[in-house]
């Protein structure tokens, strides 16, 4: 199984999902790794991302997802996913492939960025992510406001695990 964490950026996805994996015993995965260097350097100069740019990036994220499904291994993924055409090209298999939907106001994902050090995420762009994203309406939703202990507690507990 896969499940992938997604959201805006500062939602927890990172955070979220290290914990998660951790208490699954599951691999974790961060997207973000797997930009290309152009991508991470318009993201650092306050240049929001296009289509053009995310699909090569998906294409990767899409691969590891095959990878880890054909080696019938686990793992949980933090993937911003803000669109619902990225969110189709990632779950190859609906019955193994999940997305939980972290969802958090403007207001608390600002703050957490403003907290935040050592990430190449312009905190300039939070206002293009929202403007990005279409919420899905087919996924786990779960409200960020509680700590990521108890958004972990939340998740393994409606997905089963």
């Amino acid at each position: 199984m896969v499940i992938i964490l997604m959201g805006v950026s500062g939602a927890g996805k990172s955070t979220v999902g290290r914990l998660l994996a951790r208490e699954l015993d599951w691999q974790f995965f961060d997207a973000d790794d797997l930009h290309p260097p152009a991508n991470v350097e318009k993201m650092r100069q306050g240049i929001a991302l296009e289509d053009n740019d995310r699909w090569p990036w998906l294409t990767a994220v899409r691969a590891v997802i095959e990878a880890v499904l054909a080696g019938l291994d686990s793992a949980v993924i933090a993937c911003s996913a803000l669109k619902r055409a990225y969110r189709q090209m990632l779950v190859i298999d609906p019955a193994r492939v999940r997305i939980v939907y972290l969802k958090g106001d403007r207001r608390l994902i600002e703050s957490r960025l403003a907290q935040r050090t050592n990430h190449f995420m312009s905190r300039g762009l939070l206002s293009t992510q929202f403007e990005t994203l279409e919420e899905p309406v087919d996924a786990l939703m779960v409200d960020v406001r509680s700590t990521p202990a108890a958004i972990v507690s939340r998740i393994r507990r409606q997905l089963g695990l």
